[in-house]
């Protein structure tokens, strides 16, 4: 029960400090997101991928700082559960007028964890469920910024109004040509529409912010027609000559989730108010978690704690067990699911096989650099988590043996519960070599050209994947082939490819043994073939895209790209998507499917 008096004076001082914690959190958030206009204006891509990594680190700095602080200034550890019962009622008022107040419960919430035991991780003492509604935040903040802008088309005038809506934005960079594009853009959505009669309400709705990703802004926004909603979505490049193009029109729902898919980075988006992002987000896709759509603006931490809530909702509405998950077991790894549950769950484990010389730090790093990097729509985002407590009752017998067995340090059994120290959660999908063993001939063929188009994504992203096994790779909801085991990436720059030498003699050309020296670096393309096309449908298709993955000559060349400082394109979208595509701007070659 909370208490009837706040009658502890320093209550009112840690929630202060608690609330000065996360408002200059939010503050420096926005301020190197804001920025990120300028990095694109400037076509400063380097800078930009600095800054998203940069980004990703703020949230933990700043709980770190309150944590301090509240220990410093406080003696927190020390003070009775009534005054921080209290603490969070005075939080709780400050949070009356906030904009971001879900964001600055999640802020208490890690504050907390790190200063409590988590016995009281309980609605007393934390933000369990949210106190502070997010609905109609900007009713009462007339002095924000709008979420969004609507635009009236007038008949006959749709290019016009395309043109006005781009020049809103107020890029400080001209268009080669923004008439050829808008007229472009409202030629696609005519042909999406099919000849639509406008209605009384027509109406064109534009998120006040841009998107700002990789290489790319994206004006987001949805066309409002009687009783019918369409989202839509422009991307805006630098183009050849030195302008700014529109490159591409999307619509409907699948095209946006393509774009604020989980396995590509993080928007930069210049929030008053993310709530309202997020509403006006879901009403575009509404298949979207919230948790995602947090996540996909860069409130990655949020989104973990909404992840969690609907976690723990969706085993209130189960009765599944949790199992060991389907499919190839790992080396490093310990994977389980929940069957009603569409996401995975990692533990590492305590000890590996000898062929895998790696440890647990290594690969947490190798996790952090995944969170870091442009995923570029072909790694799986992941949410990590600490001492999460499951019901003992819904894990199998056969899951709990497992744990004990290969992560004994991870795991601690107390009464009803299993807490698990430190797990990694990632969105289900088919294990590729499962779905290359169930696939008709077409299936195979599509796969197989994703899983190197996969691959050459990694590479331009500068990411060697490390272990290529089919096995390591996964089948999305959209067809697409995402990567996830991570316990083996390098960074491209950091590999040394190598062709495989002459063998000086005979005895070496049949020797079952490696004849010659091999650094901690270096990797043979050629070899991988043995390994990945045993299958003669697999090879025949591998062979007539993707042959040149077996040449060192490709790798190396794009290292060398990379390191003279060139940023690829990539595309979330398909080629035949770009109204520039076959111009003097081609897409990459594997760029379909991206």
């Amino acid at each position: 029960m909370f208490p009837h008096h706040l009658t502890d004076s320093r209550a009112f001082d840690i929630a202060q400090a608690l609330i000065d914690g996360f408002n200059r959190h939010y503050r420096l958030f926005r301020e190197t997101t804001a920025q990120a206009k300028r990095r694109f204006e400037q076509a400063d891509w380097l800078a930009q991928q600095q800054a998203q990594a940069l980004r990703i680190e703020f949230y933990d700095q700043r709980v770190n700082e309150a944590v301090d602080r509240l220990r410093n200034d406080f003696n927190v550890e020390q003070i009775s559960m009534d005054t921080w019962q209290q603490a969070k009622l005075h939080y709780i008022g400050l949070l009356t007028d906030h904009h971001q107040p879900e964001l600055a419960e999640t802020f208490f919430n890690s504050v907390t964890a790190k200063v409590l035991h988590r016995s009281y991780f309980r609605n007393d003492f934390i933000f369990v469920r949210p106190a502070v509604s997010t609905e109609y935040i900007e009713d009462d903040a007339p002095a924000a910024l709008p979420t969004y802008r609507a635009y009236y088309p007038q008949k006959g005038n749709m290019r016009q109004t395309w043109e006005r809506i781009v020049s809103n934005f107020q890029l400080d960079k001209p268009f080669e040509d923004l008439e050829r594009d808008a007229e472009h853009v409202a030629q696609a959505m005519a042909s999406e529409l099919g000849g639509f009669r406008p209605r009384a309400n027509f109406q064109i709705q534009v998120l006040s912010s841009l998107f700002y990703r990789n290489k790319a802004a994206y004006l987001v926004g949805k066309i409002i027609n009687g009783f019918t909603e369409t989202p839509v979505a422009l991307a805006i490049l630098h183009g050849e000559r030195g302008g700014l193009v529109i490159d591409a029109a999307l619509f409907g729902e699948d095209e946006l989730l393509l774009i604020f898919s989980y396995a590509r980075a993080y928007f930069m988006v210049d929030m008053e108010i993310p709530s309202a992002y997020v509403h006006f987000l879901r009403g575009l896709m509404p298949r979207k978690p919230r948790a995602e759509l947090y996540n996909s603006l860069g409130l990655q931490k949020h989104g973990k704690n909404l992840f969690y809530r609907d976690f723990l909702a969706h085993q209130r509405h189960s009765s599944d067990k949790f199992r060991i998950a389907p499919g190839i077991k790992g080396m490093v790894m310990l994977v389980f699911d929940l069957p009603s549950f569409p996401y995975v769950f990692k533990v590492i484990k305590d000890f590996y096989p000898p062929q895998k010389d790696t440890s647990r730090e290594q690969i947490k790093s190798k996790y952090l650099i995944v969170k870091q990097h442009d995923r570029v729509g072909r790694m799986a985002d992941t949410l990590e988590y600490s001492n999460v407590a499951f019901p003992r009752q819904r894990f199998e017998e056969e899951l709990i043996k497992e744990l004990q067995h290969f992560c004994p340090s991870l795991i601690e059994i107390s009464g009803e519960s299993i807490v698990i120290k430190h797990v990694y959660i990632e969105r289900r999908m088919i294990p590729l070599n499962m779905y290359l063993h169930e696939a008709n001939p077409e299936q195979m063929a599509h796969a197989v050209v994703e899983y190197g188009n996969a691959i050459k994504d990694l590479v331009a992203a500068n990411i060697f994947p490390g272990d290529m096994l089919w096995k390591n790779f996964g089948v999305t909801r959209h067809g697409k082939v995402v990567f996830y085991d991570y316990d083996e990436i390098e960074y491209l720059t950091d590999c040394n490819f190598r062709r495989v030498p002459t063998p000086r003699n005979e005895e070496d050309e049949m020797s079952g043994e490696i004849w010659y020296t091999v650094g901690p670096k270096d990797v043979f393309p050629e070899t991988f073939g043995p390994f990945l096309l045993g299958n003669p449908q697999v090879r025949d298709v591998f062979m007539a895209h993707h042959a040149d993955l077996l040449d060192a000559a490709f790798w190396q060349e794009h290292k060398e790209r990379i390191k003279a400082g060139h940023v690829h394109d990539v595309f979330p979208y398909e080629a035949g998507r770009r109204f520039r595509s076959g111009s003097s701007r081609p897409a990459r070659s594997w760029a379909a499917g991206v």
